[in-house]
């Protein structure tokens, strides 16, 4: 037998050597005091009080507006709508109408990019290229329907 009883969690005296500050018989505060629960420790009678969640103050003020893009930045060009439309039928080819609307728009947009200082030259380009290969189908198409009933 050991020399001081031992306890198990339960604080009764058993034969195990789960010896404890909270149950051990004979330490001084020993009956019916609980282990500190998980979280902050308990604040010492007399001593300095517990610690508390940390005290976090407003953020820092921003620094302000940043700095101001080095000269010469290229600054975004606005893209030039016609451009875009001319290019979708031009691609699209809706029959007839679709190359027809796309060289028209196409050489609209081309001089209004010229004067506004807009961009999308190359997509009122390709709008016009493929406009005039959809007109140059239809001339073909044509021209095989005439001949086939001569």
């Amino acid at each position: 037998m050991p020399s001081h009883p031992s306890t198990t969690g339960t604080g009764t005296t058993g034969d195990t050597d789960d010896m404890t500050q909270w149950n051990v018989p004979g330490h001084p505060g020993a009956e019916g005091q609980q282990p500190p629960p998980y979280g902050y420790p308990p604040a010492a009678a007399g001593g300095p009080p517990a610690y508390g969640p940390p005290a976090y103050g407003p953020p820092p003020a921003p620094y302000g507006p940043g700095y101001p893009p080095p000269y010469g930045y290229p600054v975004a060009r606005r893209t030039n709508g016609l451009a875009i439309a001319a290019m979708v039928l031009g691609i699209l080819w809706i029959y007839w109408i679709g190359s027809i609307l796309a060289l028209v728009f196409g050489y609209t947009a081309r001089s209004q990019i010229r004067e506004r200082g807009e961009a999308g030259d190359g997509m009122a380009i390709a709008g016009i290229v493929l406009g005039w290969v959809g007109v140059g189908f239809i001339g073909l198409a044509l021209v095989a329907g005439i001949a086939s009933t001569v």
